[in-house]
């Protein structure tokens, strides 16, 4: 886990980037503390929620994964209709649905019912990865004769296509479109991701773009791709760029570090195979001082103080060009 590196805030500043230029954002995973609950995870997802909206985030996602003892948002949409409560001004989405699990019409029924519920605050955030192993990838098939081939960029089309009612005259769903609960209105449409392939969808979509950095490392060169094949569309006129970036900050650098530690021994053990639910923060400094975890150097997570993430948040977003930052974390409480 890096602190923030010597000039990270000087080329931050050369290239005008201030933290309060910037949107700042929220990603949630519903994090189970060990002896806690699946329940009480996800209220505290709620808790998180509110409170983000009164102190003036922009958007709070949720993100799905599936069996693990770790994380609770296995089904980011019921959890959004319940946040969506909680909060009055903030956008709500998915960071995101792991669309190759799901119709694209049931998807679609899912969302314009979000939308219609709070309209103009709903994101539907589109990633291709099972959120899973391979073996739950196949369990959340609905038809388990073969596995199901890599659809994904004709998934999102046809998405879109009921939204924007563009399916083609002699498509057998067509009509299908007419039929949403929201009736006409509808989410604004994200591509997650952290590879080239997602940078290359969006842009020919046109879609908005939010780059998982807490999974690939620093990856500028991925906005940079994305910018050169952006096409204009009725969902963005120019390019639209989130970056999602793992993010601890405390009193103290000490204190951030100790707050960390049960993320870092969380994923030395899915390294080797192992599921856990998060460890209290004394139990994986003990763990951690036995059993030594070095970092990637292209995974460099913010933690430390508030200047110091302060200051490493405002190089993230001059490295990538980036208006708006998107938190995420995993904390024991």
């Amino acid at each position: 886990s890096a602190r923030p590196e010597q000039g990270d805030g000087d080329r931050a500043r050369r290239a005008g980037v201030a933290l309060m230029d910037l949107k700042l954002s929220v990603l949630d995973q519903s994090p189970i503390a060990e002896g806690g609950s699946g329940g009480q995870a996800l209220r505290n997802s709620l808790e998180l929620a509110a409170l983000a909206d009164r102190r003036g985030f922009h958007r709070f996602w949720m993100a799905e994964h599936h069996a693990t003892p770790a994380l609770a948002s296995a089904s980011p949409e019921v959890l959004l209709a319940a946040i969506g409560r909680e909060t009055k001004r903030i956008r709500i989405g998915t960071g995101g649905v792991m669309l190759p699990h799901y119709s694209p019409f049931k998807v679609a029924e899912s969302f314009s019912m979000l939308e219609a519920l709070f309209p103009g605050r709903v994101d539907l955030g589109l990633g291709r990865a099972p959120g899973a192993d391979q073996l739950t990838a196949y369990a959340l098939q609905q038809d388990r004769r073969q596995r199901t081939a890599m659809e994904f960029p004709q998934q999102v089309q046809e998405l879109m296509a009921y939204y924007d009612r563009t399916l083609p005259q002699d498509h057998p769903f067509r009509h299908l479109a007419m039929t949403l609960p929201g009736g006409e209105a509808k989410p604004d449409i994200w591509m997650l991701g952290s590879s080239p392939d997602s940078a290359d969808l969006a842009g020919v979509l046109g879609l908005p773009y939010c780059i998982a950095d807490f999974i690939a490392g620093e990856v500028p060169q991925l906005a940079d791709r994305y910018r050169a094949t952006f096409r204009p569309s009725a969902r963005a006129r120019q390019p639209q760029l989130i970056v999602a970036c793992w993010v601890v900050a405390a009193e103290s650098s000490e204190r951030a570090h100790w707050l960390a530690g049960p993320s870092r021994m969380m994923f030395a053990h899915l390294q080797q195979g192992r599921l856990i639910p998060v460890p209290e923060p004394a139990i994986a400094a003990d763990w951690l001082a036995r059993n030594p975890v070095p970092t990637p150097a292209a995974r460099r997570p913010i933690v430390g103080t508030a200047e110091e993430c302060r200051t490493a948040l405002e190089a993230k977003a001059a490295i990538y060009g980036a208006e708006e930052l998107m938190l995420v974390n995993i904390l024991h409480g």
